[in-house]
């Protein structure tokens, strides 16, 4: 089963792997003229109301596709102009280009399905909030008083395909033509699932669809969330990388809590962050306490880049973790302190550090390897894991959902990142995700942008690239400026 949400990524997955939508419409036109002949008799009258999106586009090719077998007319409510995408403009050309029957209808009043015995409903499809509006209300009430089989395509119009409500009027559909996967909102429908092409890849592979919409033009300032960054005391650069990469991901406001000597080379490297040194010279036990406070009142927390490795540190991010009750990203020397916790983790381990939390990977280890171990680890520490390679693999144990695999692979990224802070800059980066987004999705979008920011920087080069040249490229990555790559 799938969302609505989850099937538009899905969708645009399958079209950076090389499955465009044109294709997939095409099958989907030919799923629902099957069923319609499951329903029809050898020149029975079909009618087929498509409304202006790709919903619409469906039912024009159902409609080409049936032409000649059946008495088919064909009503586009509106005008051609105004087809919302261009595959379903250009179905709607090649089912007048035919000479079918295919009329617009531009005044509802005006719409006579002539006694069907089928009714073909492409009105309205799974992208529609709200109770339809006119002409589509019209022709709803105009289906549902007809003494005909209704065959709706995708979802029944009028109905939320992830609910199951109608906000306003609903076509009361016969049968339900749905695509690739179940919808949850059709639970009481009869329902056919028809595959379309869309390669599995698709799911697994994290990939442009992923990536977060754009930011609503009523934003306001902390809408982008709010993270702070706990490291730093031997190193300096791997918290100020972090911080500038939560920036850079969309993160509305970034603190960095470090010591007190190094508070001063944080700050230097942007000044946009705001810097909150501690009296010490690395992260202590007696610290941890006000930190888990300052945690609490941020929408995500990253622990890690930069602390070092002292017994007194990893006892520190033990009792920073344990009472805290947020969310956090877990990086670098912090890995190795993880506790039960309340808390939401994402954990971010390269191949040695996941062997450092209690994994079983040798060095050859292959995907599937290297996915299982990924899945069993999230498992023992009831956490998102995100374990970095050439591959990068997600995996969840505490949010698991009917409609996405358990394990996701993302594949972007190029030998020079192997340099020392790039995973930093992936911790800043999924922070500020980890504040706005569900983990799963922050984990596989960070891990998806932070490689694709490797990628530009590094313009095809295998070395010479530096973590800070990831920094620019992050806010083209996740706007889905580079490309539809997977």
């Amino acid at each position: 089963m799938i969302t609505t949400a989850r099937m538009a990524a899905v969708d645009r997955n399958a079209a950076a792997l090389g499955v465009p939508r044109r294709v997939l419409m095409e099958s989907s036109g030919h799923a629902v003229a099957d069923a319609v002949r499951a329903v029809a008799d050898p020149g029975d009258s079909v009618a087929v109301l498509c409304g202006r999106g790709n919903n619409g586009g469906d039912g024009a090719v159902a409609a080409r596709v049936l032409d000649g077998a059946f008495d088919v007319r064909t009503r586009l409510l509106g005008r051609r102009e105004t087809i919302s995408t261009d595959i379903a403009r250009a179905n709607w050309a090649a089912l007048v280009g035919s000479g079918a029957d295919a009329r617009e209808v531009r005044d509802s009043r005006a719409l006579s399905l002539d006694d069907p015995d089928v009714v073909v409903d492409a009105l309205l499809g799974t992208g529609v909030d709200g109770a339809p509006r006119e002409p589509a209300a019209s022709a709803i009430r105009a289906v549902d008083a007809a003494d005909a089989t209704v065959v709706a395509v995708d979802v029944p119009s009028g109905v939320d395909a992830d609910t199951g409500r109608a906000a306003g009027g609903a076509v009361d559909a016969d049968r339900v033509v749905t695509f690739h996967d179940d919808k949850p909102g059709l639970a009481a429908a009869d329902t056919t699932v028809a595959d379309i092409g869309i390669p599995d890849a698709a799911e697994r592979f994290v990939g442009p669809g992923d990536l977060p919409g754009a930011r609503d033009p009523a934003a306001h300032k902390g809408d982008g969330g709010e993270v702070l960054v706990v490291g730093g005391g031997p190193y300096t650069g791997a918290p100020a990388l972090a911080g500038r990469a939560a920036m850079r991901a969309g993160a509305d406001l970034v603190r960095v809590a470090c010591p007190r000597g190094v508070a001063r080379e944080v700050q230097s490297f942007e000044p946009g962050l705001v810097v909150e040194p501690f009296d010490a010279d690395r992260l202590t036990p007696e610290r941890a306490p006000a930190l888990v406070d300052r945690a609490e009142a941020h929408d995500a927390l990253v622990v890690g880049p930069g602390l070092g490795d002292a017994d007194a540190t990893a006892e520190a991010v033990r009792d920073l973790l344990r009472p805290f009750e947020g969310r956090a990203v877990v990086d670098a020397d912090a890995l190795g302190a993880v506790p039960e916790t309340a808390a939401t983790l994402v954990c971010t381990p390269h191949a040695g550090e996941a062997r450092a939390m209690g994994a079983d990977l040798p060095g050859d280890a292959g995907r599937e390897r290297r996915a299982a171990t990924t899945r069993r680890l999230a498992e023992r520490y009831g956490a998102t894991v995100l374990l970095k390679g050439p591959d990068d693999l997600v995996a969840t144990a505490r949010e698991a959902r009917d409609d996405e695999p358990r394990v996701r692979v993302g594949r972007t990224g190029t030998p020079a990142m192997t340099v020392g802070g790039t995973g930093d800059v992936l911790a800043g980066a999924t922070g500020a995700l980890l504040a706005t987004e569900r983990p799963f999705a922050a984990a596989c979008v960070g891990a998806y942008a932070t490689g694709l920011a490797g990628e530009r920087a590094a313009a095809g080069r295998d070395r010479g690239l530096v973590a800070a040249d990831l920094l620019d490229e992050l806010p083209a990555a996740l706007g889905g400026e580079f490309g539809d790559r997977i």
